[in-house]
């Protein structure tokens, strides 16, 4: 995407600030929805380039600055959304809106005597550049609003939304609905709740019992799934995000195979492509299920499904890939898919208390490693000029600007039809240029192999040319999460001061300790056997403490303060043996064995 031209080409005309007043509906108050205690919390914590989003609107020509102002003033009075404060004390968090009967806004208008050679390009560097700075969200119109002209003549609105009022579907409904009223059309009556309205639904007995429910179904999954889905030697970069660029495919290819295997199967495309999805990101990740956010799912009810406001909570997929063919694999996503959708209403408040405790419980750090949004669904206008189809190309894949990405692979599907337009942004640490276009490469393969017949589970590999990760035999599979005692080892070794510590899997004689299913019993970290078949694996942590009063509470305390930031593969052990001094050989597990214990004590387990 190319840059803003210079500012004495690109805007020579100094900008001028335009204040627009509005009025109408009535003041109201009332508690934040859960969509908005969610984003609420990430505005607070978050880098605001990274949690602020924004949307271009090209203006039809013809149409004056006053048009444009009076379409966005119609719009701030039909949506509460646009009209809503959230006022709260220094230091505390939001637990209250505030809808405004009256009240302005600002638009910036930098007028030009001509745009950059790409215009739609150009709109959107200047609407990113507006998600910069943190809202303020007890008092700024959460609409950063830029009209751009040339010769006076409207081009272009850039604009930068607050999260808490608006996601992407709440931009999609504005941007069409500002396209009507340019059009002179008048807008149907709103069939969908304002945040007040929601809040009380949110609140009543019933959408109680519905939170309840999202957070056992969560919970289940945090604390029976992978903890990150990329657990592998070159995973994440430890307590860092990374920075991704933007990978597309478009591909008439790939739009083709999917109805193709949408027809074979008798199953919606949107169930095939996130079998397929699902399929290689746990073939990639080695995995033997697929942990995937679906952000987009939460407006499937009418009652939100037009809301101009911010329904961002996850849906939570956990897909079980273990079946002999893909058939079988898509017809499990039916069911699991909507089962994650019912779950995707919950206090985000307490999901983050209950992850905080699930994960202590396991010794662990749960990774929000995968995201698919879907917004094909969409109408083709409303999708912004990112996901404008440019190309009638069979395959193409191109690569666009970096961003920072707080997950390890995010996907963003714009269209199924004619062509399949999919952009990726893959962790760099985990997938090199070549092979994040091979996975999309993979994608388009495999949906072409599946429109021709079922595919062999066992068969991703040779159909579409993504290979799993390689671990070495030194890595274990423990409460359904790959570990590896080496990293455990070295990031215990840095909670406990740099005492000698040696990790090994060791068989567990009475199951799992929080309950859980164990896994087979796997090699030592020195190649030994350590188990016996049925058993179930655990991991021990064996501390030479010396002189110091280190005691298996506290060295566990410790571990769990480092995990949040720690290498891929490091899972809590889940007992601690404490001895004095390291033995002469301390490579070897069964010369630890052979010490005298000081002390022992439990690590992961629900008693913690």
């Amino acid at each position: 995407m190319n840059s803003p031209a210079p500012e004495d080409t690109v805007h020579p005309i100094p900008p001028r600030t335009l204040t627009v007043a509005y009025t109408g509906g009535e003041e109201r108050r009332s508690p934040i929805t859960m969509g908005q205690a969610n984003m609420i919390r990430c505005i607070l914590r978050d880098d605001p380039t990274h949690i602020n989003i924004h949307d271009v609107w090209p203006v039809p020509g013809g149409v004056t600055v006053e048009a444009v102002t009076d379409a966005l003033r119609a719009l701030a009075v039909r949506h509460e959304g646009l009209r809503t404060t959230f006022p709260h004390p220094p230091g505390a968090a939001p637990v209250d809106q505030v809808v405004a009967a009256k009240g302005t806004f600002t638009v910036t208008v930098l007028d030009h005597t001509e745009l950059p050679d790409d215009p739609a390009g150009y709109a959107e560097s200047v609407a990113r550049a507006a998600r910069a700075g943190r809202f303020a969200l007890g008092r700024e119109f959460p609409m950063r609003i830029t009209l751009l002209t040339v010769a006076g003549q409207p081009a272009y609105v850039a604009l930068a939304f607050s999260h808490a009022v608006a996601d992407g579907s709440a931009m999609a409904i504005l941007r069409e609905e500002f396209t009507e009223l340019l059009a002179g059309k008048e807008l149907p009556d709103l069939a969908s709740l304002p945040p007040v309205d929601l809040a009380a639904v949110e609140a009543s007995p019933a959408g109680l019992r519905k939170s309840e429910a999202s957070l056992r179904y969560w919970e289940r999954i945090i604390r029976t799934g992978p903890q990150e889905m990329f657990a592998e030697p070159r995973g994440r970069r430890p307590g860092t995000d990374e920075e991704a660029r933007q990978l597309t495919l478009r591909s008439r290819r790939g739009g083709r195979a999917l109805a193709g295997a949408a027809r074979r199967t008798g199953h919606p495309e949107a169930t095939v492509l996130m079998a397929a999805w699902c399929a290689l990101v746990a073939h990639r990740a080695g995995q033997d299920s697929c942990v995937t956010a679906v952000p987009s799912a939460n407006r499937f009810h009418a009652r939100v499904a037009r809301s101009v406001t911010t329904t961002s909570q996850d849906a939570l997929l956990h897909l079980d890939v273990r079946v002999e063919t893909f058939d079988a694999l898509v017809a499990r996503t039916w069911g699991a898919v909507l089962n994650a959708y019912r779950h995707s209403q919950f206090d985000s408040v307490r999901l983050w208390e209950m992850i905080g405790r699930v994960t202590a419980e396991r010794g662990s750090h749960f990774g929000r490693d995968v995201v698919f949004n879907d917004v094909s669904a969409l109408p083709a206008p409303l999708l912004g000029t990112e996901a404008e189809d440019r190309s009638g190309a069979e395959h193409e894949l191109t690569w666009g600007p970096p961003q920072a990405l707080p997950t390890r692979l995010l996907a963003f599907t714009y269209r199924t039809a004619p062509q399949l337009h999919i952009s990726l942004w893959a962790a760099p640490s985990l997938f090199a240029p070549e092979e994040a276009e091979g996975f999309l490469s993979g994608l388009v393969l495999l949906l072409e192999a599946t429109a021709a017949g079922d595919v062999p589970m066992d068969a991703l590999t040779e159909v579409t040319g993504v290979r799993p990760a390689e671990r070495g035999p030194d890595w274990l599979r423990l409460d359904g999460c790959w570990v590896s005692p080496d990293a455990v080892r070295e990031t215990l070794g840095r909670a406990v001061d740099g005492l000698p510590v040696h990790v090994t899997g060791e068989p567990e004689p009475y199951g799992t300790a929080d309950g859980t299913d164990g896994i087979e019993a796997t090699a030592d970290t020195d190649g030994t056997a350590s188990g016996t078949p049925g058993a179930e694996p655990h991991l021990t942590a064996y501390i030479a403490r010396g002189d110091t009063p280190l005691t298996p509470e506290e060295a566990h305390r410790a571990l769990m303060a480092l995990i949040p930031a720690a290498g891929s593969g490091v899972l809590a052990p889940r007992r601690y043996v404490l001895v004095t001094d390291p033995p002469a050989d301390p490579d070897r597990s069964d010369a630890w064995r052979r010490l005298k214990t000081i002390e022992e004590g439990t690590g992961r387990g629900r008693q913690v």
